[in-house]
């Protein structure tokens, strides 16, 4: 007997329509967009800005915008206890911990997820310094791991799950789900042809923007015709075009501003070289995101999860400074060969990373977590038929290719590897729990991006 539908409830300050908008909303969005598809009920409580509406139904996610910057955390808070007071809460929330968690396990009144992309050590000094990043930190490596333990996290690479392990947050309670990639539509345009290099992400001052500003003043009288695309939004655009100006490369600068997928994906194929400066990077979207089309990326191996996402002198270059990070990019922009091999392993290293996998293996982890199940770090959504996907859930592949997910056996282990099976007129399960979730669907079948208010 299949359960009714799963509600979740995603707290993010920010979703994809922000003009600040990133990758952490991306990979949400594209996960729960999966998760309605496959029977959940998904509502996304995120912040408000000029031209959106308070309630917006893309790929049969509810969008609910309220408050700003900071009340975005009040707001989203106040929501959750009025439907938990009236009997309208979730089964499962889960906590997005963009350097600040929302604290929802305060007030939800049901399991709460926490989804961690990384850790903001490096970042709050370079985007806020003094006291308030003093504080800052104290909230995210000393408050947080101990309001939330005993929940189920969720890291986007080791790197990532290595850094809360750190904090005090227990090993055995970290899950890995990777960020997908999104196959690249056919009739992509050729490479530019003079030289080109990208940046793709957040306009703000850890994604260190400058860094790519300098490669290309340093490079441009080497490469006639050299040219910079940065790709995104953000409020630290005009101190980046300032320094463009300053640098006097203003001309061969193009700042795209917030695009559509696929300007941005016709942009991307185009490129060369991606750039990827950044202080800190959970997984680094913009370099799988590169990859598909056969970009090798640039970045700096202190960045957290980019030396993950990027196999040194395989799939890319890890550097440890700038004047690297110039000799590099033009050692590659010279060596055509070179930067090719490395653009076709980096192609075949992500098109292993697909986001039906990490959409099936985040909707294991909510129901158990909904399940009230220990927090595990074992997740397996290619489990063989009879094993088991995470700590204990069994998952059966019928003929047509679905999956049968059994949570039931969790409540007295009826094939649990250790300890005594319990007689199965013993056992009383909450409820019983088999899910199926459609394993055959491509990423090419998932729901469209249409838009309409709600």
């Amino acid at each position: 007997m299949q359960t009714r539908p799963l509600r979740i409830a995603v707290l993010n300050w920010r979703d994809t329509t922000h003009p600040e908008g990133g990758g952490s909303e991306r990979y949400i969005e594209r996960i729960a967009a999966d998760l309605v598809a496959d029977g959940c009920q998904v509502e996304v409580l995120c912040s408000r800005h000029a031209g959106v509406p308070h309630r917006l139904r893309r790929d049969g996610v509810l969008f609910r915008h309220a408050g700003g910057r900071w009340t975005v955390y009040l707001r989203a808070l106040a929501t959750l206890l009025r439907e938990r007071l009236s009997g309208r809460g979730p089964d499962v929330v889960v906590d997005v911990h963009n350097g600040i968690p929302f604290f929802a396990r305060l007030v939800a009144g049901c399991p709460v997820v926490v989804l961690v992309h990384h850790v903001h050590r490096e970042q709050w000094n370079v985007v806020f310094g003094g006291a308030l990043a003093s504080v800052g930190w104290w909230l995210e490596s000393w408050v947080s791991p101990r309001v939330h333990r005993g929940c189920q996290y969720i890291a986007v690479s080791e790197v990532t799950r290595r850094e809360l392990v750190e904090l005090g947050v227990q090993e055995s309670a970290v899950a890995v789900v990777h960020n997908g990639t999104r196959p690249v539509a056919p009739g992509q345009p050729e490479r530019d042809p003079n030289p080109s290099l990208v940046v793709l992400g957040r306009l703000v001052p850890h994604k260190r923007v400058e860094h790519a500003l300098g490669v290309l003043a340093a490079l441009g009288p080497e490469f006639p015709g050299l040219h910079l695309r940065v790709i995104g939004e953000g409020w630290w655009r005009e101190e980046l075009q300032a320094e463009a100006a300053r640098l006097g490369v203003a001309d061969q600068v193009t700042f795209t501003g917030f695009i559509d997928e696929h300007t941005k994906e016709e942009l991307l194929a185009r490129s060369w070289l991606m750039l990827a400066p950044s202080v800190k990077e959970g997984w680094g979207l913009m370099v799988v995101e590169a990859a598909a089309h056969g970009i090798p990326s640039i970045a700096y191996r202190s960045a957290g999860g980019l030396a993950e996402s990027i196999h040194h002198d395989k799939t890319g270059v890890l550097v440890d400074e700038l004047p690297q990070l110039i000799g590099t990019a033009r050692q590659l922009l010279i060596d055509h060969r070179r930067r090719n091999e490395l653009g076709e392993a980096a192609r075949e290293h992500v098109a292993g990373f697909s986001w039906r996998t990490a959409s099936t293996s985040m909707h294991l982890l909510l129901r158990r977590a909904a399940n009230r199940l220990p927090a595990t770090s074992v997740i397996d959504p290619t489990a063989a038929p009879g094993q088991r996907a995470t700590e204990g859930v069994r998952v059966d592949r019928r003929p047509d290719g679905t999956l049968v997910v059994d949570l039931r056996d969790h409540q007295g282990h009826l094939d649990g590897p250790t300890g005594p099976q319990q007689p199965r007129d013993q056992l009383q399960p909450r409820r019983q729990d088999h899910h199926v979730i459609d394993l055959r669907r491509t990423e090419a079948s998932t729901p469209a991006e249409a838009t309409d208010s709600d």
